[in-house]
């Protein structure tokens, strides 16, 4: 829809900053957040519901994969229709009522889709409705691509969605996604085809490239210009993968840095993606490979010089389904109540890079696991240098001529008192990685870091870059009054 009224109808803001969730202000105690959640309660349709502690929906609602992730909030509330979103944001906007926005939850940042005021659980947004005409596919932000695998398949389609179990919609989308089909299609973002939003004003609309700005600013830009109550992604064929993760033990990790390096330079096929998990465990440093291929058998010269590593058990690789792919990975959901991630920049993984990978690994699994670390994880994601072509300009990536994949830093630990030596670590390991990436001539200085990997307190310009100053212009033509920034996030 053209947006040129409701633009020319609010006025430019100048205020630009980053922020956790607004757990607390002044005037903001939890007698006024009660009464916003009793307004609520009287302004919405039958469709949805408010919850208070004490109810199984609001135990669901504010629970997130990572429980450090999880705040109480005065009470929640399910909107099941767009029109009960903007009735919501006009209460909570009116009010100045801090709030947070949950898809899947699966945000390791606190306060980013989690509050102490009003939780916005979008759980009854769960449709996946598929057009064969058009191919593509209407996705409720309130599902795990899960659902979404599993809802197509029987339509021989699929699209390019989340890697992992339990890995919400909404702000994978909103924030890139990277994914095992992105270096065929690009970003999940890339594969966008219009957005169902309700406004910070409360007005509902659909958002499609003829909505210049803001089409750009909503991809890349996460929650900052409204609430997306409907995603329309482009769907592709889909047949069998081949895929599952081959175990490589600590004595051969050199035999393996070699082949991920060499895989890097000659493995051109798109339909090929591969991820390598570092991980530490009692005093090593192991990898299990992710191996993918997007047909039911890969030609040979792919993934035979992984396969043929000493030690290496490749017994759950075979071929399946996207959803049985995606299932191997049920028990990667953390098993700590603590959990951070961080991102460092690579353009293209050599040895030496891959053998600082293992070599902070160690390092860092040594120095923490005395301090109640149990998930030391260090991913390196490979893509083609022409991944980042595959869409045009948008706020993330600030910069689409070159490809920058991520390393993506993974902690969890028992002890919450830890949690600023883990942050801090994650820091330093990224910063020593970047290090070493440069002293191999990469150029990655100011390459952006990957969005949905950073940590909560990661500067703008580290992830948008010169994209900053247009989506701050953006955020203050849609939402002059500042209402998304009562719910946490990396904000404009």
């Amino acid at each position: 829809m053209a947006l040129l009224k409701f633009t020319n109808a609010i006025v430019l803001s100048s205020f630009l900053r980053l922020s956790y969730a607004q757990t607390s202000s002044s005037g903001n105690n939890n007698n006024t957040v009660l009464t916003a959640c009793q307004s609520i309660a009287s302004a919405i349709s039958s469709a949805s519901s408010v919850f208070y502690p004490g109810s199984p929906n609001y135990a669901a609602d504010i629970s997130h994969w990572a429980n450090s992730s999880t705040e109480n909030a005065v009470c929640s509330v399910e909107p099941g229709t767009a029109n009960d979103v903007g009735a919501i944001l006009r209460i909570l906007g009116k009010s100045r009522t801090p709030f947070g926005v949950k898809g899947g939850g699966h945000s390791p940042n606190p306060g980013f889709s989690s509050t102490h005021g009003v939780e916005i659980s979008m759980a009854r947004f769960s449709e996946v409705t598929y057009h064969e005409s058009s191919q593509t596919a209407d996705i409720g932000p309130g599902l795990v691509w899960d659902d979404v695998y599993a809802a197509l398949e029987p339509h021989n389609v699929s699209i390019v969605g989340g890697r992992l179990p339990g890995v919400g919609v909404a702000g994978f989308t909103l924030g890139g996604g990277l994914s095992y089909k992105s270096n065929e299609h690009g970003l999940t973002l890339d594969t966008v085809q219009a957005y169902e939003l309700v406004f910070p004003n409360g007005t509902v609309g659909t958002v499609t490239p003829e909505d210049q700005d803001l089409w750009f600013g909503l991809r890349g830009g996460f929650n900052n210009f409204g609430i997306v109550t409907r995603f329309t992604l482009k769907t592709f064929p889909q047949t069998e993968i081949w895929g599952g993760t081959i175990a490589i033990p600590s004595s051969s990790l050199d035999a393996a840095a070699g082949a991920i390096a060499s895989y890097q330079v000659n493995v051109t096929d798109p339909k090929a993606a591969i991820n390598a998990e570092f991980s530490y465990a009692s005093g090593e440093v192991i990898l299990n490979l992710a191996v993918f291929y997007d047909a039911p058998t890969p030609p040979p010269g792919i993934f035979e010089e992984f396969l043929s590593i000493s030690d290496a058990n490749a017994s759950s690789v075979s071929t399946r389904t996207i959803q049985e792919l995606v299932q191997l990975e049920a028990n990667a959901a953390p098993a700590e109540p603590n959990v951070l991630l961080n991102a460092s920049p690579v353009k293209s993984f050599t040895k030496p890079i891959i053998e600082s990978v293992i070599n902070e690994t160690k390092f860092w699994g040594d120095r923490l696991t005395p301090q109640s670390a149990t998930i030391v994880s260090n991913v390196v994601e490979v893509f083609l240098p022409s991944m980042f072509s595959h869409g045009p300009p948008s706020a993330y990536p600030p910069d689409r001529s070159t490809t920058i994949a991520p390393i993506n830093l993974f902690l969890g630990w028992t002890n919450s008192s830890a949690t600023n030596t883990m942050h801090d670590a994650l820091v330093q390991s990224a910063a020593q990685m970047k290090a070493v990436t440069i002293a191999d001539g990469q150029d990655v200085e100011d390459a952006a870091i990957y969005t949905n990997y950073a940590l909560g307190d990661a500067p703008l310009e580290s992830l948008y870059g010169g994209n900053v100053q247009r989506l701050h212009e953006i955020k203050g033509r849609y939402d002059p009054n500042n209402v998304m920034g009562l719910a946490g996030g990396f904000k404009f």
